[in-house]
């Protein structure tokens, strides 16, 4: 097996891991709150992000991976900003409508790509943009209803949008530029992030709820619910992580919408929730947008191996193709920018 075909065999598990992590916690989280009455969301998370922390911390105690040492203030800033993002995210959802949170959810994809083009120079052909703009569509279409608008519900969503946007191009970055691993950078973060929502949780949650987290009356079966889902968390994170370094903040924020019509088709088949012919064509046009994402991605990732594995002398060539001049009928080179060249003197 090639290394290339290695790659892209762990670029399809973790895509894999992180559907099938994702919509069991949500199957999981959707019992635990709706038909238990554990709404204390914030808090939940605080404690999936402990139990991440402490699982890894025992695997690596175990040689499973190998720890590796961040700048304390990157790592600090890093999962502080994720635990933000996270409390933003769940603020806009408890001070909008369904739709708006929704809306802001469609949002990320656009600002993401407006980030990474602006700061970090990354090139969007108009394929990719296409397939995005379809998938948006279909997505709004299945998922949002009423559209229902307030100063601090939009302040909160705008907030949500920037900390989730920084914080995944974060991830993707700091991966990639200090060459460590998903699991190493979960490991090195989770612990800021865990202590942030350990802190803010129980009054987000009450500014949500009304309910104070503390005061509830926990019985077996909601703590054997809490448990399952820091277990499937520990899953969710890592291949979170794993999915973003391994491809891009804009193809995991695709993969979540992915989820979102496997939810939504769960909750129809399995729980026989509302559903409505907007909702099937919706997710119809959802899907079609992500096989054109997907499409163009892999075509696009092709051309790019291509390129890189060409010759010295062909890429060359083909760099300096467009500045070779042409021939005139009697032989003569014409000049391109004042300069002339040929193919010879080109490639010297």
């Amino acid at each position: 097996m090639t290394e290339g075909s290695g790659f892209q065999l762990g670029v399809i598990g973790s895509l894999a891991l992180s559907v099938a992590s994702s919509v069991s916690i949500v199957i999981c989280n959707k019992a635990l709150m709706s038909t238990l009455g554990f709404p204390f969301a914030t808090t939940l998370t605080s404690w999936h992000l402990m139990v991440t922390f402490c699982t890894l911390h025992m695997a690596q105690r175990f040689h499973f991976f190998e720890p590796k040492s961040i700048d304390f203030r990157t790592v600090v800033v890093f999962g502080v900003l994720n635990g933000m993002s996270i409390g933003f995210l769940n603020l806009s959802l408890g001070f909008n409508s369904i739709g708006f949170y929704q809306m802001t959810k469609l949002a990320i994809i656009p600002f993401t790509v407006l980030l990474e083009t602006v700061f970090l120079k990354k090139k969007f052909s108009k394929s990719i943009r296409l397939s995005l703009l379809v998938l948006l569509i279909g997505v709004g279409i299945a998922s949002i209803t009423d559209l229902k608008l307030n100063l601090l519900g939009s302040v909160l969503s705008a907030l949500a949008i920037a900390t989730t946007c920084v914080g995944q191009i974060l991830t993707n970055t700091i991966q990639k530029r200090l060459k460590v691993s998903s699991t190493q950078l979960l490991y090195q973060s989770s612990p800021y992030q865990a202590a942030i929502l350990f802190v803010t949780g129980p009054f987000v949650d009450q500014l949500l709820t009304k309910r104070n987290v503390f005061a509830y009356s926990y019985s077996l079966l909601v703590v054997g619910f809490i448990v399952l889902s820091c277990l499937i968390s520990v899953s969710v994170n890592f291949s979170t992580f794993l999915v973003i370094g391994t491809t891009s903040p804009v193809t995991y924020q695709v993969l979540g919408h992915l989820k979102t019509c496997l939810v939504l088709s769960f909750g129809y088949t399995i729980l026989h929730d509302p559903f409505t012919a907007r909702n099937i064509t919706g997710i119809l046009v959802a899907i079609f947008g992500m096989g054109l994402y997907s499409y163009f991605s892999v075509q696009e990732s092709k051309k790019k191996s291509a390129d890189d594995s060409l010759p010295v002398t062909q890429m060359a060539q083909k760099e300096a193709a467009p500045l070779l001049t042409t021939k005139n009928d009697n032989n003569e080179t014409k000049k391109l920018n004042g300069t002339s060249l040929a193919v010879k003197d080109s490639l010297e």
